[in-house]
């Protein structure tokens, strides 16, 4: 169940007259909540899921949360929990039933969390092994987790499972030109069909030899951003073909910024030796639940409203429990690409 919580963020003025009580209960009753955040994805080998504990303060014990939340033991259960996940199956549209297959996550402590808000640098985690289907020939995939607290209420959460066999990237190669143009390439990919949040990344990959020294292996990349699937063009003719279009001087401008633009043969500067790499097309496709919270957060940061906007798709808790994946494809410079590598000798690319 999803579910959206609008708290009002209200500036409260409280005035003290004589004869008027000036006693305010900041603190409700405490409750035990659990705040629970996973994100499944297939091509892991092993998956984890966060789950710790809200904490709160009393009247008459008040606290700092900035320092509470340093404090691991005011986050973890003291014990641990019975942590399940369930595999439900959906073929060709039918409805979702449990396929009989249930497993038990265990615990580990990681021990390289980076300093932050929260306590550092272990951290307590669910984990499993267990591998996780997407589904084929038009078989679909849901997982439900569920949690059972010290007092026997439980938690549950759940989540369809994307990267079944139709997502993939259907462009063939990277079209870049030196000259200035108003040209645009295109990435084309078929959408999953449970994703509906999306974020394409490329990258060209380069060697980089100073004579007398080591290889060096560079890159230039851009990330085009997160996108939900209506956000991107569906190629005409097609059900669920999309594309999204970059520059033809991408690559040379990007290159530019990152070599220079001078020559970098000369007295001053030391033989350089450039080789041309491969270029690389990824695409992460995140479930409807990501998406929805991605959306609700994006909306809390450009909303000129004072209203906090908390999704949850959290039965019994908080949280976000929800699957993602990434799919790359290596793609062959175009003729004209390397041509027009090859002609900027300042650069120093040769072939190998």
């Amino acid at each position: 169940m999803k579910h959206f919580h609008i708290i009002p963020v209200v500036v409260l003025f409280i005035v003290a007259f004589a004869s008027c009580s000036t006693d305010v209960e900041i603190y409700a009753d405490y409750k035990d909540v659990a705040i629970i955040y996973g994100m499944l994805n297939h091509r892991a080998d092993t998956n984890y899921v966060k789950i710790t504990r809200a904490f709160c303060g009393t009247n008459d014990n008040p606290i700092n949360a900035r320092e509470v939340a340093l404090i691991s033991d005011s986050s973890n259960y003291p014990d641990k929990l019975d942590v399940r996940i369930m595999e439900l199956k959906s073929t060709l549209g039918g409805t979702y039933q449990f396929t009989g297959r249930e497993f038990a996550l265990d615990t580990i402590t990681i021990h390289n969390k980076g300093e932050g808000v929260f306590y550092s640098p272990d951290q307590v985690l669910y984990y499993t092994t267990e591998q996780f289907n997407t589904g084929t020939n038009g078989d679909r995939y849901k997982y439900r987790l569920l949690v059972v607290k010290p007092d026997g209420d439980t938690v549950t959460a759940q989540t369809t499972m994307v990267g079944n066999e139709e997502f993939s990237i259907l462009s063939g190669s990277a079209n870049f030109q030196l000259a200035p143009t108003d040209a645009m390439g295109k990435i084309i990919f078929k959408a999953d069909g449970m994703a509906s949040l999306y974020d394409v990344k490329m990258q060209f990959n380069y060697s980089e030899e100073h004579v007398g020294q080591e290889m060096k292996w560079k890159n230039v990349s851009r990330s085009f951003g997160t996108r939900s699937i209506n956000e991107y063009t569906r190629l005409e003719g097609t059900a669920n073909t999309y594309y999204l279009e970059y520059s033809m001087n991408w690559l040379f401008n990007a290159l530019e910024s990152a070599i220079g633009g001078d020559t970098i043969v000369d007295a001053n500067h030391p033989e350089v030796i450039r080789h041309v790499g491969n270029f690389v097309v990824s695409i992460s496709a995140g479930g409807d639940e990501l998406n929805i919270y991605y959306s609700a957060n994006q909306a809390q940061l450009n909303s000129p409203m004072s209203l906090i906007s908390v999704y949850s798709n959290v039965d019994g808790g908080y949280g976000l429990f929800s699957s993602w994946t990434t799919i790359e494809k290596t793609e062959k410079l175009s003729y004209y690409a390397t041509r027009d590598l090859f002609s900027v000798s300042a650069w120093g690319f040769k072939e190998q």
